[in-house]
């Protein structure tokens, strides 16, 4: 398997540019995502590593080879599109074949591929069907199928799971997960699914209109954005502005309304922050209690496992909590106090 490097990597199309200058390195392994808005760079990305868009500067390097101008045939990469971009007519086993025998590769040697890779996807005994008697989820292995049976050192996914339901996506995400941990092949997706994101990556590439916003692990891209447009694209998130300073080595936040906040960490942080605390970390206290910030509940909305509400603070500012267990009453109309702890308050710079 094989590393990725892109050095100064951009794309522009005259006067726009689609891809500022990029630097980013993927280990052998990883499951890297791309993730970002429609029109953030991220298609044009995973495009360039594939060889299907020339950069116009930087470099591309596939284990160390300096590949920016070599074909796309010649990269020896997989790649899986939203459409799946099967050929209706033909079978699983010639769909998933079709590459390899324009290739001149021996009937037995494709037989023995092809089979192989429906065993890694799980569908063995489907080879004979054809697309059209397949599930969507059945459709998208096939596609994966047909990426992973030359054996590549990358794995390149567009949006492949774009089209399928909910549930469906869900369990073809875990699928997907644990087929490239088992086979350790280097993959890049990109989504515009921030829970897909989550739940598949080993490192997230955040993007805003053509710009790196931040590379993390998903768990510190959620829980210490570099910014707010990260915080807000990466689940919900709660914004608090004020002016950061140090208490007693104590970081502290004084909002507009003069209420002061505790955070557990500033990292580089400093002046004017927007402290950002997730839905999940919010706690209520009754109206009367000493801690916390004054907020009026204007909804209250039931969601089985949980109760989202919509909060206002006295300040106007607007909070979302995720509650599990109702002890207090939070009908519209009444006045709670909100609180959260220090180390869930995460200052970033305005």
């Amino acid at each position: 398997m094989s590393t990725i490097e892109l050095v100064g990597l951009g794309k522009r199309y005259g006067d726009f540019t689609a891809v500022a200058p990029t630097d980013l390195h993927i280990a052998q392994g990883e499951l890297v995502t791309l993730l970002g808005p429609s029109g953030s760079g991220k298609s044009t990305i995973l495009s360039m590593i594939a060889g299907l868009t020339a950069p116009s500067e930087g470099t591309v390097r596939i284990g160390g080879r300096d590949v920016t101008h070599v074909p796309p045939a010649q990269r020896n990469l997989g790649m899986v599109f939203q459409s799946y971009a099967l050929f209706p007519h033909m079978t699983v086993f010639d769909n998933i074949a079709f590459a390899l025998s324009i290739r001149g590769v021996a009937k037995r040697d494709i037989a023995r591929r092809v089979d192989k890779a429906l065993e890694q996807v799980r569908l063995g005994g489907l080879a004979r069907r054809r697309p059209s008697e397949l599930s969507g989820g059945q459709q998208q292995r096939v596609a994966l199928a047909r990426a992973l049976v030359f054996e590549p050192e990358i794995l390149l996914l567009d949006e492949p799971m774009g089209a399928l339901d909910k549930n469906l996506r869900e369990q073809v995400q875990l699928e997907l997960r644990q087929l490239q941990r088992d086979l350790g092949v280097t993959t890049v997706l990109v989504t515009h699914d921030q829970e897909e994101a989550l739940s598949l990556s080993t490192r997230l590439v955040v993007l805003d209109k053509g710009q790196v916003q931040q590379v993390d692990s998903p768990m510190q891209a959620y829980r210490r954005p570099r910014n707010r447009f990260v915080a807000q694209f990466i689940g919900t998130a709660n914004l608090f502005s004020g002016e950061l300073s140090q208490r007693s080595g104590v970081p502290t936040v004084r909002l507009a309304d003069g209420t002061e906040v505790v955070c557990g960490d500033a990292g580089d942080a400093a002046g004017a922050v927007d402290v950002v605390v997730r839905p999940e970390h919010i706690e209520l206290l009754p109206h009367d209690a000493g801690d916390g910030l004054q907020a009026e509940v204007v909804e209250s909305v039931y969601l089985g496992q949980s109760t989202k509400l919509h909060l206002r603070t006295g300040g106007g500012v607007p909070v979302i909590a995720m509650v599990q267990q109702r002890q207090l009453d939070v009908s519209p109309g009444r006045w709670l106090r909100i609180h959260w702890r220090a180390e869930h308050a995460w200052p970033m710079p305005q």
